[in-house]
């Protein structure tokens, strides 16, 4: 098992995104963000990890089955911003610009 080498920290709003779903589909967001947050936050031959357009500082993206995972890099953290369902991307992405 890799070493982490981010701590990642919910921003209170993250935290109550993952309190609001189903405790199958926050487990599995759990479970993503530490197999692809905590050991490599940066998006290098991930697929699932991206870094988007237009933001700064830079916003990444993490998928997670119909979810998305919009953090920021601080240091050695990683700082989770809000999980969205896919359809309400474009909601969180005009609010965070």
């Amino acid at each position: 098992m890799e070493e982490k080498k981010f701590k990642v920290i919910f921003s209170p709003p993250a935290q109550g995104d993952i309190d609001g779903h189903e405790a199958e589909d926050a487990l599995q967001l759990v479970k993503d963000v530490k197999k692809y947050l905590e050991t490599s936050p940066f998006p290098f031959g991930e697929t699932r990890v991206k870094k988007l357009t237009g933001f700064v500082p830079p916003l990444y993206r993490l998928r997670s089955g119909n979810f998305r995972v919009y953090y920021r890099i601080l240091f050695k953290e990683v700082i989770i911003l809000a999980i969205t369902h896919k359809k309400e991307r474009e909601k969180f992405l005009k609010k965070a610009r």
